[in-house]
């Protein structure tokens, strides 16, 4: 099983980059084809070496294609490939992701865009008490992974129900709650990519069990899962 992310995939990437059409792909089919095998494989490592700590239900790979329809970019294809890994079981939430392409490749985890209930649940919890995650936050190999939350989908103000001048509204005015660490090329092609990712995957796992706890229970402490 391929551990390694080979050089081509970004050569690949970096010519569709210059030629994103269909004619070109097309042309290129087999060069993609014998990439994408590549890429599988890895994936299925990381997978293979999440399961011994986690449990993954589902591993996404994200098609090349891009979806136009309301889109000014009439591009065809993605010049990134990017995979997600999810968690198994009600009682696991939150989800990895790795994005790879040249000079912009990232891994990611947490919770993007969660349903309006589960964003309720987290932020009533932000308000209650925001003690454990700011400690979560705040660890020293965690925050120097990631830094804080991506601070780029919040409301402007508050959320209505809660107050802007709540102490902890720099959290609660948040809409998605992930954070990401960028790979150099250099890195991504290092024999030991693979454990560099595995690793800041499992600096996760706090943040992950912290915010599982939040939401399957309710502001009680009770369990919100069938017995």
């Amino acid at each position: 099983m391929n551990q390694i992310i080979p050089k081509t995939a970004f050569h690949f990437l970096l010519k569709l980059k210059k030629n994103n059409n269909r004619d070109w792909m097309q042309e290129h089919k087999k060069e993609y084809l014998a990439n994408e095998k590549a890429l599988k494989e890895f994936y299925a490592s990381v997978e293979k070496d999440l399961n011994s700590t986690d449990e993954i239900a589902k591993t996404k790979i994200f098609r090349i294609n891009r979806d136009i329809r309301f889109s000014n970019d009439k591009t065809p294809y993605n010049v990134h490939r990017s995979v997600s890994f999810s968690r198994a079981g009600a009682h696991r939430r939150g989800g990895y992701y790795l994005r790879l392409e040249p000079g912009n490749s990232l891994m990611a985890g947490g919770f993007f865009e969660p349903n309006p209930i589960d964003l309720l649940r987290i932020r009533k919890e932000f308000e209650m008490d925001s003690s454990e995650i700011r400690e979560i936050l705040a660890q020293k190999d965690f925050k120097k992974a990631f830094g804080n939350f991506n601070q780029e989908y919040a409301v402007k103000t508050a959320p209505k129900g809660f107050s802007k001048e709540d102490k902890n509204i720099d959290l609660i005015r948040l809409k998605n709650f992930f954070v990401n660490h960028h790979f150099s090329d250099k890195e991504v092609f290092a024999p030991d990519f693979k454990d560099n990712l595995i690793h800041h995957y499992q600096l996760l796992r706090p943040f992950f069990n912290y915010m599982s706890d939040v939401l399957t229970t309710d502001l009680n402490g009770e369990s919100l899962l069938e017995n």
